[in-house]
């Protein structure tokens, strides 16, 4: 391993799987050198339901990636969604103090700080802060102030906040699994990390992830994130949908649902699926167009309730690359063109970029947030206010 190079941990804590990955990074690149997968127990829609349950599958997930990755796991970087996440964008301005008006860091520091200052309900913190853009002198877009010169210094920030109590609960599943924890993703950001190009995000784009329980969508511009949300509705509604339309066990849907999709059935109008009874009895025989028309309802529910969000924020024309979906959702055959039937713009699935070794390992777009955590390490985007929150969390704690 080289002087630079340095081992990453991405725990990935989802409704339906918990994903480890490890990696080793350097200036250049992020070398996938272990994962580890289970079904997840005890989350439900991004939230922490069952503690022990929740617990077991993590140090299971872990050890499978230590013996993958010959790594002894003791710290990660964390994934965090639920129905509970919330997200707006704030301001703040300070009169430049340093000597002929020079900006210093401390000016930076004290601008960041300002911008933190909103009102919160008691019940709520933030998890993430993340700058967008500095402003010195009426001049936006600036990325870094510290050496410039200005009489006024704004930033525009983009918050994020969560429950205490769903928070609490995660962090404490992750501590009493042996883990500590090096800081907070949320989900959508973590896969945009994992899935677009710098390209897309200064262009505009919108990150949509599929989970089971939730979606999570990001939208970027100009190079900055600019709007995050998340709907309670994912994969497991879609398996729970063909369950009842067609009166199958929910194994036997999800099964249906993975080898099918939501993709048309062909001009042959006697194609048809054999379909396993709930109770068991003899197997029934569907159309084809039967199951596409209960995907296509769900998706089509689910992408336009994603975009009148988008519209709400007045961001609709600012996607100019299109939608990138991800997920393991994101894996149905069809869906993709129902995407772009409903937002009337190009769409492609994400899959993990800019990774190596073993990239096949994680090469699905079931992976993007896992393998988004290290590479939003790498990027060095995470911001001290994460850092500060996470401190009292855990003070607050234990």
């Amino acid at each position: 391993m080289g002087k630079k190079d340095r081992i990453v941990v991405g725990l990935d804590v989802g409704s339906k799987k918990i994903a480890t990955v490890v990696g080793k990074t350097s200036d250049q690149e992020v070398e996938i050198i272990g994962v580890g997968v289970v079904d997840s127990k005890g989350v439900l829609h991004g939230s922490i339901v069952d503690l022990q349950g929740t617990k077991e599958a993590i140090k299971e997930s872990v050890k499978s990636a230590e013996m993958m990755s010959a790594v002894e796991i003791d710290s990660a970087w964390i994934s965090i969604s639920g129905v509970n996440i919330r997200s707006f964008n704030s301001r703040g301005m300070v009169a430049v103090s340093g000597k002929n008006r020079e900006i210093t860091k401390k000016d930076k520091e004290r601008v960041i700080e300002a911008a933190k200052a909103v009102s919160i309900p008691p019940d709520i913190e933030i998890i993430q802060f993340l700058p967008q853009e500095f402003i010195v002198d009426n001049m936006p877009g600036i990325l870094e102030p510290v050496g410039m010169t200005g009489i006024r210094l704004e930033v525009n920030v983009h918050i994020i906040t969560n429950s205490i109590t769903a928070t609490s609960n995660l962090i404490k599943c992750v501590t009493e699994s042996g883990i500590n924890v090096k800081g907070l993703v949320p989900s959508s950001i973590a896969s945009a990390e994992a899935v677009l190009t710098q390209d897309e995000k200064f262009l505009g784009v919108a990150v949509v992830d599929i989970g089971a329980g939730i979606t999570d969508v990001a939208i970027y511009e100009r190079g900055f994130l600019w709007h995050t949300f998340t709907l309670p509705i994912g994969g497991s509604h879609f398996t729970n949908d063909i369950a009842i339309g067609l009166r199958t066990p929910i194994p036997e849907a999800e099964k249906i649902k993975r080898k099918w999709g939501a993709t048309p059935p062909s001009l042959d109008e006697d194609e048809s699926i054999e379909v396993a009874r709930v109770g068991g009895g003899q197997p029934k025989i569907y159309s084809k167009k039967v199951l596409w028309e209960i995907i296509q309802s769900r998706a089509e529910e689910l992408f336009k309730m994603i975009y009148d969000e988008i519209k709400r924020m007045g961001m609709e024309k600012s996607l100019n690359t299109g939608i990138v979906i991800t997920g393991g959702t994101a894996l149905l055959e069809g869906i993709q063109e129902i995407a772009e039937d409903v937002f009337n713009l190009p769409v492609r699935k994400g899959t993990p970029l800019g990774i190596t070794g073993l990239e096949e390992s994680v090469s699905s777009p079931e992976f993007s947030t896992a393998v988004g955590l290290l590479l939003f390490e790498k990027r060095s985007i995470y911001q001290s206010g994460g850092e500060s929150f996470l401190k009292k969390l855990m003070n607050r704690i234990f």
